[in-house]
């Protein structure tokens, strides 16, 4: 994975036809040991987030569908969609549960709980996400603080050889000073498309809870339950008519 993300080093950088990868960045110095230690933490990090990232892991459809469709018909009382909650164990339920609790409550009162309860699983959503940000800040500064050594070392030595009057000697010089730059942005760049996707899919999944969770305080509210049994009660009486018919 480590070379994968390093592979626009040794096209940004024509050492030679036989250059190989390793030896490519192990000219970069040891600064190249914490950029490399980033890529791969960003690979890891990043398969963590993706497998649980997932929205039908977070809201699965089925089981959001049958709790809302049966509170709004009447068909679950409160200990029966308690428990359903409790065994599906996503993180939507989570978000049900708290709601529940509150079960006939006002729905000024029932909202307040969701809202809680949803920043408490934007938390649990935007875990690692300031690594990803930390990553795509740091790596680059890494990769400009090794150049800066290198090209101090770079003219120390020319210093020391006495041939200021051969620039190739130089242009060597700072070549190999840059990999670590490269190194840098190579795994910077990545992490902050990385950062800025895994905010983006964190909103959605936000905003689908949030949408869910209203729905769900319309129905288990003390509002929502009145609104329910006049409901119930208009289609009984209807029922009734057309039998009496």
């Amino acid at each position: 994975m480590t070379a994968l993300l390093f592979t626009s080093v040794v096209s940004a950088q024509e050492v030679g036809s036989s250059t190989s990868l390793l030896s490519l960045l192990g000219d970069g110095g040891l600064l190249m040991i914490p950029i490399g230690v980033c890529s791969l933490v960003l690979v890891m990090f990043s398969l963590e987030r993706m497998m649980n990232l997932r929205i039908s892991r977070i809201i699965p459809k089925p089981f959001v569908r049958r709790v809302l469709d049966q509170l709004k018909s009447g068909e679950l009382d409160k200990r029966t969609a308690y428990r359903l909650c409790k065994e599906n164990k996503s993180l939507v339920a989570e978000v049900f549960s708290v709601a529940l609790r509150k079960w006939g409550k006002p729905a000024q009162e029932v909202e307040q709980a969701m809202v809680d309860a949803g920043d408490r699983l934007g938390n649990k959503l935007r875990r690692y996400l300031r690594l990803f940000n930390g990553i795509s800040t740091v790596t680059p500064l890494l990769g400009l603080l090794g150049t800066v050594i290198g090209m101090i070392k770079a003219f120390n030595a020319i210093v020391d050889a006495g041939a200021m009057g051969k620039p190739e000697l130089l242009a060597a010089g700072i070549g190999q000073a840059l990999i670590t730059t490269a190194a840098g942005l190579s795994v910077a760049i990545p992490a902050l498309i990385i950062y800025m996707y895994f905010t983006s899919r964190v909103d959605r999944i936000l905003m689908r809870v949030d949408e869910h969770g209203h729905q769900l305080v319309q129905a288990v509210s003390a509002e929502g339950l009145s609104r329910i049994k006049r409901s119930q009660s208009k289609h009984l009486k209807l029922v009734d008519r057309k039998q009496a018919a």
